[in-house]
């Protein structure tokens, strides 16, 4: 069976009608952005409440994939769980019933839509992503006042939900700078705004804000953007000049605690080391190489969408010259040259290639649709058939028409 190809959600889409360009230069890491819609469908396609119960009496999930939360009260999982963690679907209702929400957390690894959509996410941001869904009955609150590690983006897909924000005690927190209400207080109200479904809002990490339903069950969808930040590039940067540079690895100075120590002479040395690491910078190949690596981290972190697989597999013999093939909209892959071959890397696998089938290869996977023959490169026409053929069954392109 032929399929019916359509690209990922993309950040468009998502906070449509404000652009891409917008969000980043307004928005990102700064200030929350709402957008609101009149479009009760607009999520339609990624999630439901039947989908949501569906998941929790018929996929066998446990905790912590799925938890209770209620800001009034202590729910602990002692309260819907036996022993060992598998749930009790009856007390779950039964808290919900109470004024609980349940949270089904990394429901993208569960739910297609949500994959696709943190897909076709994670293509533009080049961060992964993951996605958590909270369902919450009416007038009802689930977490206290707390600010994320992470960015989010809130998309409401039933019911609705009044947020306020707050203040931001601590500006884009690192991931283990957690939100701590004994350090951190909330601040005074900055922004109140009600999400309905279709709506979606922007949430910078370091935010403090809550959340409460209105009158009718609400169910949405959290986005979280698991950014590399420039401190982890730093601390790369400076575990990898250790590895090779003796002068990082050396001890402080003895007595270093003592009174009489100088520590205008630790100041020195800290200089002459961030000197010689802004040498090690000026040649961009140390830099590169963990761009690489994170690059590879999340490259590892994105599995294929192979729906439909089987059907390709069984095409393989029919393909010609004159099919139309076109590249996954959901595959994430990186390519790399060295003196005499290619290597693909998609999922912590390397795809390797002789060196003559780069350039088609490069215009394979980043083409939706072209003609077996129209391929650019060095290769002739039974190259280019047996280039497709293995592409296709490593899942990286689709048959579109025989």
């Amino acid at each position: 069976m032929l399929p019916s190809v359509e690209p990922p959600p993309s950040l468009e889409w998502l906070i449509n009608p404000i652009t891409k360009e917008a969000f980043l230069s307004k928005y990102w890491e700064a200030e929350p952005l709402v957008v609101r819609r009149k479009q009760k469908d607009y999520f339609s396609s990624l999630l439901s409440v039947e989908e949501v119960d569906r998941a929790i009496t018929t996929l066998n999930l446990t905790y912590p994939n799925i938890t209770l939360k209620n800001a009034q009260k202590e729910v602990t999982a002692s309260d819907y769980t036996a022993g060992n963690g598998a749930l009790d679907v009856a007390a779950v209702y039964q808290l919900f019933s109470e004024g609980s929400t349940i949270v089904l957390a990394f429901l993208d690894t569960m739910v297609p839509t949500l994959t696709a959509l943190c897909r076709g996410l994670e293509k533009q941001f080049s961060f992964p992503l993951q996605a958590n869904a909270y369902l919450t009955p009416a007038r009802a609150q689930g977490a206290k006042y707390h600010y994320d590690t992470h960015d989010v983006f809130v998309l409401q897909i039933a019911g609705s939900k009044r947020w306020t924000m707050y203040g931001t005690p601590v500006q884009l927190p690192l991931r283990n700078q957690d939100f701590d209400s004994k350090m951190h207080g909330r601040g005074p109200a900055t922004m109140e705004f009600e999400l309905e479904a279709g709506d979606v809002a922007y949430i910078p990490r370091g935010v403090v804000h809550d959340a409460r339903s209105s009158d009718d069950l609400s169910l949405h969808i959290t986005v979280g953007i698991l950014c590399y930040r420039w401190a982890d590039l730093l601390l790369e940067f400076t575990a990898d000049a250790s590895l090779t540079d003796a002068a990082f690895r050396k001890g402080l100075p003895p007595g270093f605690t003592c009174q009489e120590f100088d520590e205008r002479y630790a100041q020195k040395i800290l200089k002459e080391l961030l000197d010689r690491l802004a040498k090690r910078s000026e040649s961009g190949c140390a830099v590169a190489s963990i761009l690489g690596r994170f690059r590879e981290q999340w490259i590892s972190a994105c599995p294929p969408l192979l729906r439909g697989q089987i059907d390709q597999i069984a095409m393989l013999d029919q393909i010609t010259m004159d099919t139309v093939v076109g590249a996954r909209p959901s595959v994430v892959s990186s390519i790399q040259t060295d003196a005499s071959s290619i290597s693909i890397y998609t999922f912590g696998r390397k795809i390797s290639l002789p060196l003559n089938a780069g350039e088609a290869a490069r215009v394979a996977l980043d083409k939706p649709r072209f003609v077996v023959r129209d391929l650019r490169g060095d290769l002739d026409d039974n190259g280019k058939l047996v280039l497709v053929r293995r592409l296709i069954r490593e899942g990286l392109l689709l048959v579109l028409e025989l």
